[in-house]
């Protein structure tokens, strides 16, 4: 397609927007919160906000740059720079493919509970009956409601990955109505896309907003906020710290899945990238900081309701078991009383054993969740506890939607922009190319909507486009400051915005950035070496509980393909260049001998 014809975004908003629904999404919500809870609440802020700046905002800036200078898709950018470096552009294809293939399940899920919100009693509120219609189901009153309906009601799960079974028919559904929603939102390329994004990267704030004037007024609230913003300083000094600061920056922002390149391909040559690089990875950040404030105020509800309720029972079995009048003991004093208990009848008092529970505020609040076991678990736990919990329920699941639908925006156009790059298929329709993108990718990802799906969903989520993702943003910067060349892209952006970069992003492409993504890279390995056989957490519904399993041999031979395959595509690239152009320069010499022999022949004759 030729350079002039190309569409582009109606205004500048239209692509900040974009940005921002494609880098705000579920990982602001539930991994965010998660990471801080995980490492002290207010000292995970200190280098989560210097990795921001440090790595986030410096990297960002140069994809859009890269876009936008080359006006291409990922693969067309990297080959207009070099031939050799085409599978750069491939390797963010093959990654962002992969993700595409996972990440819309999570819509499907959440259509499902979106749809299960509108009954007069929440189904994940209470346990089902067993068929003899004597109690509750034996798995549910083992594990949860919320955590039976999620496993068996919506998953039907395995005990294993190896037990595949059918498809569920409801996924099925579910999965074919989330793809068709990202097909109607792409169908026209940027002119339908660039529309949609002013509803799905605003309306999850309205969403959060209101959870937040919720969230604060219910008991407890306060409790989880104190908890967030409390700092442990020692925190600071643990390396895992920083490295879960430095990867939820480079994560959450979509770095080096292409669909930065692919969006500011779209932009008009002169557009001001560099304050718009800026706004968004603030705006990105600023929202995991105010959407954790929404979880933790959840958190401390949820937090409280746990702790009352284990107050209640600790106060009902000393009446029982003490035979004293009702109002003698209150929440308020359980406590003093069994002091007092223990040392007014310390024989029966021990008899109580294990029935006596540990009841602590805190550690009900330490206990760290993320991923699905946030979203669909603990959320529906305090939604369930909610007045009206049917509105909250909507609420929640919609804006988990279109925060899901959002990133599918930008995952999707990752792939479809290089596909319509190439010549010949720049004369298919973009309904049509987007459609048949869209239906191929649906069709492989219904193995996620079987018994084992949630296994393969875990293990494309840890291994898909993790590790991979880190070494082609590494290559990347690489090939801008070393091969390219630091003062040519200088150049280019002078061209561009009619000034040069500052000394602060150039020091950064050139050695900070690529330093803190070769730490990156070491640890990981390092921690995939020291951490033996990768394993999942499988459902057992004896216990009712997900236990640690190790990957079968096939498991893991898996995990291996799916890590290599992306970054194989560089060398395996580079050297299909290679061996082409030694191919066609043995045959042009193979001409230009014969052609001298010839010549030869004549003049001798």
């Amino acid at each position: 397609m030729e350079k002039d014809a190309r569409p582009n975004w109606d205004s500048p908003m239209q692509f900040v927007l974009a940005c921002v629904s494609y880098a705000i999404g579920l990982a602001n919500v539930w991994r965010f919160p998660y990471l801080c809870q995980m490492h002290g609440g207010g000292s995970f802020l200190i280098p989560y906000l210097l990795m921001l700046f440090v790595e986030g905002v410096p990297l960002f800036y140069m994809e859009l740059a890269v876009g936008q200078k080359m006006r291409l898709g990922s693969i067309g950018a990297w080959h207009a720079i070099s031939p050799y470096l085409g599978g750069v552009g491939l390797a963010s294809v093959v990654a962002s493919l992969y993700i595409c293939l996972y990440y819309n399940i999570i819509n499907a899920w959440s259509f499902w509970y979106l749809f299960n919100s509108f009954q007069s009693v929440l189904p994940w509120s209470q346990c089902p009956v067993n068929a003899n219609l004597t109690g509750p189901v034996e798995e549910c009153q083992k594990a949860s409601s919320t955590q039976y309906f999620f496993f068996r009601e919506t998953l039907n799960i395995s005990p294993m990955i190896e037990d595949t079974g059918g498809m569920q028919t409801s996924q099925v559904l579910c999965l074919l109505l989330a793809w068709a929603i990202t097909y109607l939102f792409i169908i026209h390329g940027v002119k339908s896309s660039g529309k949609v994004v002013y509803f799905t990267a605003t309306f999850p704030y309205v969403v959060l907003i209101i959870y937040l004037v919720r969230g604060l007024t219910l008991p407890g609230a306060i409790n989880g906020i104190k908890y967030m913003f409390t700092p442990k300083l020692q925190e600071l000094a643990n390396p895992l710290t920083w490295i879960n600061a430095a990867t939820q920056i480079f994560y959450s922002l979509g770095l080096g899945s292409g669909s930065l390149i692919a969006f500011s391909s779209y932009n008009e040559y002169h557009n001001n990238f560099e304050h718009q690089a800026v706004i968004v990875a603030l705006i990105n950040s600023g929202t995991s900081i105010f959407a954790s404030i929404v979880t933790f105020s959840i958190y401390g509800f949820k937090a409280t309701v746990n702790y009352e309720n284990c107050l209640e029972r600790t106060r009902i079995l000393l009446l029982n078991a003490f035979d004293l009048a009702e109002e003698t003991i209150s929440i308020n004093n359980v406590f003093d009383w069994v002091i007092k208990l223990n040392a007014s009848h310390p024989e029966q008092f021990a008899e109580l054993g294990n029935k006596l529970e540990g009841c602590d505020l805190t550690t009900e609040l330490d206990t760290a969740v993320e991923g699905v076991g946030l979203a669909f678990i603990l959320y529906t736990e305090a939604i369930q506890n909610m007045p009206l919990p049917q509105i909250w329920s909507v609420l929640y699941f919609s804006m988990l939607l279109l925060l899901g639908m959002g990133t599918m925006l930008g995952n999707v156009t990752a792939i479809t922009t290089p596909l319509r790059d190439f010549k010949f298929l720049a004369g298919v329709r973009t309904e049509v190319l987007n459609g048949t993108v869209c239906l191929v990718l649906m069709l492989l990802g219904l193995g996620f909507t079987t018994p084992s799906g949630n296994y393969w969903f875990s293990m494309f989520n840890d291994y898909a486009a993790s590790l991979s993702l880190l070494f082609m943003v590494l290559i990347e910067i690489v090939i801008i400051s070393y091969i390219y060349g630091i003062k040519r892209f200088e150049k280019d952006i002078e061209d561009m915005l009619g000034h040069r970069p500052n000394w602060f992003f150039k020091i950064m492409w050139v050695a900070v950035s690529p330093l803190v993504l070769i730490v990156l890279i070491i640890f990981y390995i390092v921690s995939y070496i020291r951490g033996g056989a990768p394993t999942y957490q499988a459902w057992d519904k004896e216990l009712g509980k997900t236990v640690l399993t190790n990957y079968s041999v096939f498991g893991q031979v898996f995990i291996g393909l799916l890590l290599a395959s992306a970054v194989s595509c560089v060398p395996l690239t580079a050297l299909h260049v290679y061996c082409r152009n030694r191919k066609h320069g043995d045959i042009k010499d193979e001409v230009r001998t014969e052609s001298a022999l010839s010549t030869r022949f004549t003049v001798i004759r």
